[in-house]
């Protein structure tokens, strides 16, 4: 079986959607094949490691979808709010069997935050995205909790749901290794405490909150560091860095930008707890690749898996308020080193029970056979 993926962009920086469809490539089952459309810049850089992206840039998707279609047993489309969507409809629906992935992007979050731009995705849902969602074989989500918010939004809604959740990949097996290059870089984090949040530097993360909180926190817990690390594309970094300056948090809190490879790895693995205080979040990959590691997990309810999470044992939860935020790390410094080697030894069983990449992907070409019976 041959599978087509559709998403506007593949830059390594631009977040979970983009993780989750090279996971998908790298999961694909043994006799079948997976390939990426885009609409990236045929000389991007990325591309060079990328042999399964074809990357048309501003030429149109529409013909290049009529002319390959034929090539796919199905095509999976990610995100939604984009032209692509038109694409789909013109060119996919009533040729090709074809699933959608919302990527939380249906979440009333946005319509709350929002309400100006949800007024003007109305525009758009009438005519294309209703009927994108609605013809589509199947509309996928990650956790029970996506699916649910999803039918929120927009009360004009109709579609066929499935829930798939996400995954992480394995972890190298030289974790230790990992460390070292972590710490290489960043030698006065070695022999610390610290807590790391690794995503987006972005207001829906609720870094605000994680630094406010932390610098509450740091006079009492002299060795406690915080490490924020992630791309920041929206420039919020110096602003936080203002705001949210505290003398006993000088110099305990790092931003080391983006972390890739083994570094990511190293700092996920060398971390007390991973951390992720977001007012939105359908799933959140970082935080099980973080689990993966042994890592525990400190978050906030609007993440949707953090409420399973919880019931592994595997995090802590709370409010994405200050308030909450503050009792998340309360709680956390509270923890005998026996509790917290629980929480370890439960996070990794909680990634083999819910989020085998393989697992999950399988369950995706399966969809597609029933598309084509035998």
């Amino acid at each position: 079986m041959n599978l087509l993926h559709i998403i506007s962009n593949m830059k390594p920086s631009s977040g979970g959607p983009q993780e989750a469809v090279r996971m998908m490539l790298r999961s694909t089952p043994a006799g079948s094949t997976s390939h990426v459309v885009t609409l990236d810049d045929p000389s991007a850089t990325f591309l060079h490691t990328e042999p399964h992206i074809t990357a048309l840039g501003h030429r149109h998707l529409t013909p290049w979808l009529r002319a390959n279609r034929g090539r796919f047993d199905g095509v999976v489309v990610h995100g939604l709010w984009e032209p692509l969507s038109i694409s789909v409809l013109r060119a996919i629906a009533g040729h090709t069997p074809y699933v959608v992935y919302t990527h939380g992007m249906l979440d009333p979050y946005f319509k709350r935050a929002f309400p100006m731009k949800h007024l003007k995705k109305w525009l758009y849902w009438v005519p294309v995205q209703y009927w994108v969602l609605r013809r589509a074989h199947r509309v996928i989500f990650t956790t029970t909790a996506e699916r649910d918010l999803s039918a929120q939004s927009f009360w004009l809604h109709r579609w066929n749901p499935a829930v798939i959740a996400l995954g992480a990949d394995a972890p190298p097996s030289s974790l230790d290794h990992c460390k070292e290059v972590f710490f290489e870089r960043w030698p006065a984090l070695r022999g610390t405490q610290f807590l790391l949040f690794l995503g987006r530097i972005d207001p829906k993360k609720g870094c605000d909150l994680l630094q406010s909180a932390f610098a509450k926190l740091a006079r009492l817990h002299p060795n406690l560091h915080l490490v924020i690390a992630g791309p920041d594309p929206v420039g919020w970094k110096s602003k936080l860095e203002v705001e949210y300056f505290d003398f006993y948090a000088e110099g305990r809190v790092w931003w080391p930008g983006m972390q890739t490879g083994e570094a990511k790895w190293g700092a996920l693995a060398a971390a007390d707890a991973f951390i992720l205080p977001s007012h939105q979040e359908n799933f959140g990959i970082a935080i099980v690749e973080a689990l993966a590691c042994g890592t525990p997990a400190l978050l906030t309810h609007p993440i949707n898996i953090a409420a399973d999470l919880a019931a592994d044992g595997s995090a802590l939860v709370e409010d994405d308020t200050l308030e909450g935020v503050t009792r998340l790390l309360t709680r956390w410094l509270a923890l005998t080193p026996a509790e917290r080697d629980a929480m370890r030894t439960q996070a990794t069983r909680s990634v083999a029970a819910r989020y085998d990449m393989r697992k999950n992907t399988q369950t995706l070409f399966d969809l597609f056979r029933e598309t084509h019976p035998a």
